[in-house]
Parts: structure tokens; C-alpha cells; sequence
């Protein structure tokens, strides 16, 4: 499955890799937290001669609890970065960790971005749709049950695979309406979800192919590994590794992750096993 990227086609039949830039100070992360101009460009530097097909630029934290960015401060981030990062590399790959559809237009528009990664579908700006329409970009739609400050208060679902399917139906309706080709879906990880919920979803992973959509995993040191492991985020790399190879068996068609390099090995190993690639039902 091929997706315009600013008039170049990537194909997502091999796994790519997306390289997590976090331009915040209080991400759940430390090592993913850069602010100095300097720091930004070395570690996207970093990350591109390591394998990164994307980079993954972001400019509000959205850990469980944390408090909402003001839009101005949350545009400058990612725009400075975006800006910093094309003005160095001008064929990487950008894409913009926004629920806003001002910051995602605005580092689009202006300096180069190329894809819009909204973990909230939509829902928290009715002017994203629209956007995306407009721009005709990428656009990853990720499912989160609440916001990030209330979403892990107790997260309720029926059958989890099943809730989040119905709920990208209802949401792939007016995107496809309005004419957005190219959509990668993302059953959001540890946004809205216990621990039961994540292993249950990665258990059903390539379910969520009966879709007919690319699928992108986002694993990375959260909590579902260092709290199980009974260890912390900055010592949860290994179990990373673990649960982005099953992502990639059950079809992800990209990691989005802190480390970049473990991940391209990740990948590497899984074209090994599986050098024909994998069939899904319904997944075209």
C-alpha cells in the first residue's frame, strides 16, 4: 500500500520506522524531551542516519494527566522545529503530533511538514477534517477514549478491538466523504486503555485490518511495558523490541518509537522471517 507523501509515494508494504521528537519539557519520557535548537538537530540527525522514514514532531505532551499546552506555544515548538529540521534535511519526512488543526496547517503550510498525527481523531478540533481534506496530506487517525487528562480514569469498553473498529467507522465516513485517501490508522495504545486493554489489542492486532487500512503501532516505553517488567521507561527498550516484533506480526505497517535503530533491527529480522510479507483478510 503506497501514501502520498508531498508528491512522493512511500510504500508501507515494508514496516517503516517513525522517530518520536518530542519538543516538550515534561514528556513521560525524559530521553525523548529536546528543546535547544542544537539538541533538536542532532538527534534528527541521529535518527535519520539510523533509519527513520519519518519523523514524529511534537510540542504538547499528552502522557496521562498532563496539562494542556497553550496553541501558541504548542505552533512555535513545532514550526521552530519542523523549520530547524527542513532547513538541514530537506527530504526528511515530517509529520506533526497535533490535535490542533492551526499548529498542523501552520507547520504544513509554512515550513514543510508533510503528515498530521492526531491522537484524537478529530475529535477535540472539528476544523481538523476539514484541514485534511484540504491540504490533502496523510493523516493518522488515532483512537483515545477521553482526553489526557481524563483517559485513564477508569477506561470502560464492551469488547475493546470491537469498540475501537466502530469507532473508526464512524469517523472514516466524513474523511472519506470529503476525498482523504491516505489514512493510516492507530488503536491508540495506552490512550484510554488499562493494561488488559493494550495486551487484548495487540493480542487482536491484525483485526483491525478488516478496515482496509495501514496501521501504525505506537509501543514505545509506555506503561504496559514498565509496568509489567516492574521496571521504569528508561529501562523498558527491551521490552519495546518484544512488542513491536508482535505489532509487526499481527500487520503494523509502522513503529513509532524513541529508539530508532532497535527498531530498524526490529524491522530488519521481521523480513526475514516473514520475506513474502503477511496476507490479511480484508486488507487491500
Amino acid at each position: 500500500m503506497m501514501i502520498n507523501v508531498k508528491g512522493r509515494l512511500m510504500d508501507l508494504a515494508s514496516p517503516r520506522v517513525m522517530g518520536i521528537i518530542n519538543i516538550t519539557d515534561n514528556s513521560f519520557f525524559a530521553g525523548s524531551r529536546y528543546v535547544d535548537d542544537n539538541d533538536i538537530l542532532a538527534v534528527a540527525a541521529g535518527m535519520l542516519e539510523e533509519g527513520a522514514d519519518i519523523l514524529d514532531i511534537g510540542g504538547c505532551s499528552t502522557r496521562p494527566g498532563s496539562e494542556e499546552v497553550p496553541e501558541p506555544l504548542e505552533r512555535e515548538r513545532v514550526c521552530r522545529a519542523t523549520d530547524l529540521i527542513i532547513n538541514r534535511f530537506p527530504d526528511a519526512v515530517i509529520s506533526i503530533d497535533t490535535y490542533r488543526a492551526s499548529v498542523a496547517e501552520a507547520a504544513i503550510v509554512k515550513y514543510g511538514a508533510a503528515i498530521i498525527n492526531d491522537i484524537s481523531g478529530g475529535v477535540m478540533d472539528e476544523a481538523m477534517f476539514p484541514l485534511v481534506a484540504r491540504l490533502n496530506v496523510p493523516y493518522i487517525l488515532m483512537h483515545m477514549q477521553g482526553t489526557p487528562q481524563t483517559m485513564q480514569e477508569n477506561p470502560v469498553y464492551n469488547d475493546v478491538v470491537a469498540d475501537i473498529l466502530s469507532w473508526f467507522g464512524k469517523r472514516l465516513k466524513p474523511l472519506k466523504e470529503a476525498g482523504v485517501k491516505d489514512i493510516i490508522l492507530d488503536p491508540g495504545f495506552g490512550f484510554g486503555k488499562n493494561a488488559d486493554h493494550n495486551f487484548e489489542m495487540l493480542q487482536r492486532f491484525r483485526e483491525f485490518h478488516v478496515a482496509g487500512l495501514p496501521l501504525l503501532a505506537g509501543l514505545s516505553r509506555k506503561s504496559l511495558v514498565w509496568k509489567t517488567l516492574g521496571i521504569t521507561p528508561d529501562l523498558a527498550l527491551n521490552g519495546t523490541t518484544a512488542l513491536n516484533m508482535a505489532a509487526l506480526i499481527g500487520g503494523a505497517s509502522i513503529l513509532r518509537v524513541h529508539d530508532v535503530r532497535e527498531a530498524r533491527q526490529t524491522v530488519t529480522l521481521f523480513e526475514k522471517i516473514f520475506p513474502s510479507g503477511l496476507q490479511f483478510d480484508h486488507y487491500s
